[in-house]
């Protein structure tokens, strides 16, 4: 096989270990500044968890829950290109199913507080004072309230709005009642705007639009090379060692995950005592299982929503939704609407799992809990499409250790860490000059938007850092 940095340079401004949002935002703004920059991807393909992949028979199945809020629309316009913020076209529909309550929104302020005070009861000062609140919630706010806490201050021994408020959040970046209130808060506020979105054209058209910036923009990048070492000398960085070549550079951004990057692409040696002991109280954020379900072509699918998000639970379980047979899931469906070159329709499902439960498995149980997985889904899906199991002529099942594969992440996390995070990856830089990191981190944990945002701050930080070096 060729090696792919052999038409690439040996010396770059700036070196991106990841190509995950945060990694390409950076890179596009940094090449714009006129940087040399270089993105290394140990997978075949761009996007980290924002990615996609062809299946026999046709299919392309977007990987990654298929929603954001409508700021990523200002983002991509500023960090990106216009025609990229074009492409982002709202959800219809966001259909909630559970014992407690079944029903369809547009997931949009007015929709959801009219259902709250309607369908709920809550009375409208109320709402309005949870939505100022959570509107006002930032990164410097008070972290000791917890957002079991917060629930219980405006909706006491509500469970059932507890749970219409959370369990959205919950499948977009993994926290729960115990993680600090502004980390529900600075996510809830972002989607509760003016509703749901996605890409049109699916997650393919998506990166296509972002490589061919990225080349206009003068951004190299390399897939199948694997970050092997950062080098320093100094307390500085030096350069990369990729693919077992070294690659010189001023500045390094890691896009990979924040404890991988300390303790194996670093060392401990290069970090101070309390900076171990800061980074030591970092937990990884949970991973998760998608079912993919591509649909016969010729076949159509009745619509009931584009996002739903269905559970059999009693109520809201932090436990039970991570559990290895949950019967709570969020269905994905793509439509030739969401990809107007296709006729064809696939539906992906989504669960948020513990990696422990899967890396424990011997590689006979590992496959009969995948055949479950799929069983379990697709007797879900039934539900909703009668019949719909002589439509499908393609099924597979990802689970935490298939994400750890394809991306490297920390017990395959699908949400970084937990909000501790936030504080070690910003404190990289004062250890090491010229070490940066961007990925999903604390209250950043709030999917694609999050992810570009926060490539643009470290962008802007690695210019500082740059122009006084």
């Amino acid at each position: 096989m060729t090696d792919p940095l052999n038409n690439k340079k040996t010396e770059y401004d700036i070196v991106i270990i990841g190509s995950g949002l945060a990694g390409l935002t950076a890179a596009n703004r940094l090449a714009k500044l006129g940087y040399a920059v270089l993105i290394v991807e140990q997978h075949s393909k761009p996007g980290g968890l924002a990615t996609w992949f062809k299946r026999k028979g046709g299919h392309i199945f977007d990987v990654s829950l298929h929603g954001f809020p409508v700021g990523m629309i200002k983002t991509c316009r500023k960090y990106w290109s216009p025609e990229i913020a074009e492409s982002i076209i709202q959800l219809k529909a966001i259909r909630f199913d559970n014992p407690q309550f079944s029903f369809s929104t547009t997931f949009d302020t007015p929709d959801f507080t009219g259902i709250l005070r309607k369908r709920f009861g809550i009375a409208r000062e109320r709402v309005d004072d949870f939505f100022r609140t959570v509107h006002k919630m930032d990164f410097y706010d008070d972290q000791t309230m917890t957002t079991g806490e917060l629930f219980e201050k405006f909706f006491p021994g509500r469970d059932d709005v507890m749970r219409l408020l959370m369990e959205p959040i919950t499948y977009a970046n993994g926290s729960n009642l115990d993680d600090p209130a502004i980390t529900y808060g600075i996510v809830f506020s972002n989607f509760m705007n003016k509703g749901v979105f996605t890409f049109r054209g699916g997650t393919d058209h998506f990166l296509r639009q972002i490589l061919g910036e990225l080349g206009k923009n003068g951004a190299d990048i390399c897939l199948n090379c694997t970050a092997e070492k950062i080098l320093i000398e100094n307390q500085k960085i030096t350069g990369l060692k990729v693919n077992g070549r070294v690659i010189h550079c001023r500045a390094i951004l890691s896009n990979a995950n924040l404890l991988s990057t300390i303790h194996d692409l670093v060392g401990d040696e290069y970090f101070s005592k309390d900076f171990l002991q800061e980074s030591s109280k970092v937990k990884v954020n949970n991973s998760s299982c998608q079912v993919y379900i591509g649909i016969r072509q010729g076949e159509k699918i009745d619509y009931v929503g584009d996002l739903l998000f269905t559970s059999e639970a009693k109520k809201f379980d932090p436990t039970e939704l991570l559990s290895k047979r949950t019967t709570s899931r969020t269905f994905s469906f793509y439509t030739p609407a969401i990809r107007p070159d296709s006729d064809r329709f696939t539906i992906v499902a989504s669960s948020n799992a513990n990696y422990e439960d899967w890396s424990s498995l011997s590689p006979e149980e590992y496959q009969s809990s995948k055949v479950e997985l799929i069983e379990d889904t697709l007797t879900c899906l039934e539900k909703y499409l009668p019949g719909v199991r002589a439509e499908i002529d393609y099924v597979e099942a990802a689970t935490p250790k298939t994400f750890q594969r394809y991306t490297l992440h920390l017990k395959g996390s699908s949400f970084g860490t937990k909000f501790e995070g936030l504080k070690v990856s910003t404190g990289l830089q004062k250890q090491i000059g010229g070490l940066f990191h961007a990925g999903s981190v604390g209250i950043i944990m709030s999917g694609w938007l999050g992810a570009a945002n926060y490539g643009a701050i470290a962008a802007n930080d690695i210019d500082k850092y740059m122009t006084n070096y």
